[in-house]
């Protein structure tokens, strides 16, 4: 399985971003994709996880409200959807999957499979 992560870059606090990725290899449905993030310095973390199969979503608490996962199944895309980014969203922010689906969506080590990992920096 492969997973290609794209959308990252340079803004400003305040302003949005929308990262994708997109999953290839792989046509079983039930699975979890997520997004982590991992600042210099500091341990990759958590952001946000989506169940393939039937949408259902979880958030860390830091990106709740100002962030939104998303998948459009047509086109075997999953989206982070970054709204009012602050200076500490600044990370490398990679995109995961896992089949089957596993409750322990928020544990890095439940997924073996890895995008490449896109950069989001946010400026004060």
């Amino acid at each position: 399985v492969q997973l290609q992560a794209s959308g990252g870059g340079l803004v400003h606090a305040g302003d949005s971003l929308r990262l994708s990725c997109v999953p290839s290899g792989r046509t079983s449905s039930d699975f979890t994709m997520a997004w982590f993030r991992q600042a210099p310095e500091k341990e990759r973390e958590f952001v946000a996880a989506i169940k393939w199969s039937g949408g259902a979503s979880f958030y860390a608490s830091s990106v709740k409200g100002r962030f939104t996962i998303s998948k459009n199944t047509f086109k075997n895309t999953m989206y982070l959807q970054m709204n009012s980014l602050r200076p500490e969203d600044t990370a490398v922010y990679y995109c995961a999957a896992r089949w089957p689906h596993t409750v322990r969506y928020y544990s890095a080590d439940e997924y073996g499979n890895w995008g490449q990992g896109t950069l989001v920096t946010v400026s004060s």
